[in-house]
């Protein structure tokens, strides 16, 4: 299970670590001192679970917790606080677990048995499109100013999810729809591959895989009749690599 801990006392973070080494299947993928930072550093390396202190300058826990539980899918948020006032506020934002400072190795494991959902690697369905395997749908539907426009399934190039929106690129251009890519994701299955938190690619328009583009440790995916290569996650990296393997 990947965490990522954040904490604005490095003795915190430093101590929640060291607990964290008597529970196996556990890895520690980052951590961040300030709300702000959480957010990024979870874009970057998607964890299943976020250890998160409410109490900290700027963008405090709860916000952070109410921005996770956009995501999709989100990962799980235990708090870890030394104030039980916000316990209420916390379970509103959709918290696993609430844990007051000097936490403790008991509650803590208590937290994280509470907290254990399948990984993000388990509910990606992934896959390719095979045979005559159809997906649910046959397009999508988006409203620009000329009216509505139908864009066929097979014209889809990419999914990229953008807060409020999603956009959808396709062989003659770029619509924005208001779909959840956990929505699409289910309903064009059969022959889309989720990339990234925020990508969704369609498999039979896949080039090839990139890394360290602008100096950054990163994988970018090249899709053909598309200008701009999209972000491939740690989590889904080798599942990309797995497809590509089995369909060179």
């Amino acid at each position: 299970m990947r965490v990522v801990i954040v904490d604005d006392e490095a003795l915190a973070r430093e101590r929640l670590k060291r607990l964290l080494q008597e529970f196996p299947g556990y890895e520690i993928v980052g951590e961040a001192a300030d709300g702000e930072s959480a957010l990024d550093v979870i874009d970057n390396e998607e964890p299943d679970l976020v250890l998160l202190d409410i109490r900290m300058g700027g963008v405090d826990g709860l916000h952070v917790a109410r921005s996770l539980a956009e995501y999709d899918p989100p990962p799980a948020v235990i708090f870890t606080t030394a104030y039980s006032e916000h316990a209420l506020s916390a379970f509103d934002a959709k918290a696993s677990g609430y844990l007051l400072k000097p936490i403790r190795l008991e509650k803590l494991k208590e937290a994280l048995q509470n907290a254990r959902r399948p990984t993000r690697a388990q509910k990606s369905k992934g896959g390719s499109a095979g045979g005559d395997v159809k997906p649910k749908r046959e397009f999508v539907t988006a409203t620009t100013r000329e009216g509505l426009v139908r864009v066929p399934a097979e014209d889809i190039v990419y999914f990229l999810a953008d807060q409020k929106y999603t956009t959808v690129c396709h062989l003659h251009g770029e619509v924005l729809i208001e779909e959840s890519l956990k929505t699409l994701e289910e309903d064009f299955a059969p022959w889309f591959l989720r990339v990234h938190r925020k990508a969704l690619v369609a498999t039979r328009f896949i080039a090839g895989l990139e890394r360290d583009r602008g100096g950054e440790q990163l994988h970018w995916l090249t899709m053909k009749h598309a200008s701009d290569p999209l972000p491939v996650s740690r989590r889904r990296l080798a599942e990309v690599r797995r497809f590509l393997t089995e369909n060179s």
